[in-house]
């Protein structure tokens, strides 16, 4: 298995003024892969100061070029120097109308134009109580696979983010995570993905805190961390947490 991943989700933050002295306050680490997912107005600040560090960019258009005002193709972002971009994130899906279909064909842009894309799969509170949690994720998954095959599935990263633990202080327990992750990695197994070198990582409510538990267990590759990536201190600990889990 590779190193994990540590992957910074900006959402709508930033400003030139905070964002180089967040940038400043980052660095890259042996041991750990490490990427930053800013706005699109400030990917070419981030460019400019990441040292070792991945650029990302937060969603990507579905479409390569056209009649699509406000869009941001996959080409643009790999021609500004992103190697990752995140799909599929719940808070695209339940604001914006992703669709399980429109995520499968965002992830389809991303590998087109040589990004890797960070795939968001997870359920609800009503749908993990519901004992529905691999039907929800394995739907989700199963569009993506329709878009991009076995092969593009196996160049995919996949981001378990149980939706009920998004920005609300509820991280899912060690134990849970590693439960939902290790059947993920069956799923994709079961569906002739190579997934022993896949990248699942756990997004939702990660801190430094708790980052060291969650690492550690086998099935957790890393994390995608929203509200804590945007303090140095504690990204960088998250980071650091990342090393030591190995």
């Amino acid at each position: 298995m590779a190193q994990k991943l540590v992957v910074g989700n900006w959402k709508l933050n930033g400003s030139l003024a905070s964002n180089e002295a967040l940038l400043g306050a980052c660095c890259a680490l042996t041991g750990v892969d490490v990427a930053v997912c800013a706005p699109f107005p400030y990917l070419a600040q981030a460019a400019s100061r990441l040292d070792g560090i991945a650029l990302g960019a937060q969603t990507v258009s579905e479409f390569q070029f056209g009649a699509y005002t406000g869009e941001v193709s996959a080409e643009m972002l790999a021609e500004m120097g992103c190697r990752y971009v995140i799909v599929g994130h719940s808070e695209r899906r339940t604001l914006f109308g992703e669709d399980d279909a429109v995520v499968g064909r965002k992830a389809a842009a991303a590998l087109r134009a040589g990004l890797a894309p960070i795939v968001c799969v997870g359920e609800s509170l009503a749908e993990r109580e519901a004992g529905q949690v691999m039907e929800v994720i394995g739907r989700q998954l199963a569009a993506v696979q329709e878009s991009i095959g076995v092969q593009g599935l196996s160049r995919t990263v996949i981001a378990y983010e149980p939706v009920w633990a998004i920005g609300t202080g509820r991280a899912a327990s060690a134990s849970e995570a590693q439960e939902v992750h290790a059947a993920i990695r069956r799923w994709c197994t079961e569906h002739g993905v190579p997934a022993a070198e896949m990248r699942i990582l756990y997004g939702g409510s990660v801190k430094a805190d708790n980052a060291a538990e969650l690492f550690a267990m086998p099935d957790v590759d890393g994390g995608l961390i929203g509200g804590a990536s945007l303090v140095a201190r504690d990204f960088m600990a998250i980071c650091r947490a990342a090393v030591t889990a190995g």
